[in-house]
């Protein structure tokens, strides 16, 4: 069976190919989903999914299969913008085939992992791989301004809950079982504003809002490190300030933080790390705010939620990690390198809030996500397919 799923991966891989240039060729950025999710739908449904629909946030479902084993795949369908079109050798949105790869903005991150669930979907129709099963494939929306919004919405008010859920973000065709967390907090200074022409009178909120910055960078180096996740981080990434004009004291400062957490990290740690920069640096008054994302999807809908996106690790042990390392093996003829990803994904609403296992394998390198002349070899894709349908058949045996 493993043998005839690779060769039907391979059968199809050119239309696989062809579906990825045809998502490419749309642009998904961030709330601005709906076209592409037509284009998924549309495909899903010629290829014979059982079912299709799109849910309330803007979410494409596809389901294959009715048995009592739920199993999911997914794949965010949202893309960030192109960036500086100079550094592009070629329009980002034509999408086109060169040097055994489907080039455009997209491809990598992550609408290469789309393409290759729909044609695992085919196959494991095709082949009747999906008798125990009641299989999803999920083409999610916002993932790249709110990493795992999507499936908030999936389990919350879908109250589809799967047993095993398989990420398709880029992995350069390893298995990935894990990644840091990550928050967004700010550190907010009142000052109080006076003339620039006699600062003594006033109280200036940059020098604060500075004090707190460079405490911020000690406690970067302090930070716990795991060792399969690696360290944890904290960056100052904005400044902002108000004041009356450039020729008086500011009245007001804040700084926005990027913080990655590694295993043993919480939110609640997290602040009290800040709260304790903020002492060090004798600002004890500093408010610090988690912030939240409350976006309106294409489809109308204000979904919010606080911007916490816990760690989370599957083990190296766990029956979804072994049945994969099986399947890559059994197709592929080489050991997978089971790894984690630098970035984050939905993961940190599927396992980090609810706990549900995940493993993750896609086709792409991730250092080409968010960069110009992104491209993802068409034998990842093919590839891709071939592991998601034999997962199904380890999985089932």
């Amino acid at each position: 069976m493993i043998k005839k799923i690779y060769e039907l991966a391979k059968q199809y891989e050119a239309e696989t190919a062809r579906f990825l240039m045809d998502m490419i060729r749309i642009p998904a950025f961030s709330t601005k989903e709906k076209d592409v999710c037509l284009c998924i739908k549309a495909e899903m449904e010629k290829q014979g999914f059982d079912e299709v629909k799109i849910d309330g946030l803007g979410n494409v479902i596809g389901r294959i299969g009715s048995g009592p084993r739920v199993i999911a795949f997914d794949a965010h369908i949202d893309t960030v913008y192109p960036g500086d079109l100079s550094l592009w050798d070629f329009d980002p949105f034509d999408a086109h085939i060169k040097d055994g790869k489907v080039w455009g903005r997209g491809s990598v991150d992550q609408e290469g992992g789309m393409a290759s669930m729909v044609t695992a979907g085919r196959i494991i129709k095709e082949l009747g791989l999906d008798k125990d099963f009641t299989i999803y494939f999920t083409g999610t929306v916002m993932e790249e301004d709110c990493d795992g919004l999507c499936w908030q919405y999936i389990i919350n008010e879908e109250k589809i809950r799967p047993e095993l859920v398989v990420i398709t973000e880029p992995t350069n065709m390893n298995i990935y079982r894990g990644h840091r967390g990550r928050m967004e907090m700010q550190v907010h200074v009142k000052g109080l504003s006076c003339h620039g022409s006699a600062p003594e009178r006033g109280d200036n909120a940059i020098y604060k809002i500075s004090r707190i910055a460079l405490e911020i960078e000690k406690l970067h180096e302090r930070l716990i490190t795991d060792p399969f996740l690696g360290k944890g981080s904290v960056c100052v990434t904005e400044v902002y300030f108000t004041g009356p004009s450039q020729c008086a004291v500011p009245d007001s400062a804040r700084i926005h933080l990027d913080r990655r957490l590694t295993w043993g990290e919480t939110k609640e740690s997290a602040i009290a790390e800040v709260a304790e920069a903020c002492r060090l640096a004798g600002v004890a008054d500093a408010r610090i705010e988690v912030l939240t994302y409350a976006e309106e999807a294409y489809t109308g809908l204000v979904y919010p939620t606080e911007k916490y996106y816990p760690t989370w690790v599957t083990p190296e042990d766990h029956y979804g990690v072994v049945a994969g390392v099986k399947a890559y093996k059994e197709l592929f003829g080489k050991d997978a390198l089971v790894d984690k990803w630098t970035f984050s994904t939905n993961g940190v609403a599927i396992a980090g809030m609810h706990k549900i296992p995940c493993i993750g394998l896609g086709p792409g390198n991730e250092i080409y996500a968010h960069a110009p002349n992104e491209a993802c070899p068409i034998e990842h894709l093919s590839g891709a397919a071939a592991f998601y349908a034999g997962l199904i058949f380890e999985l089932a045996n």
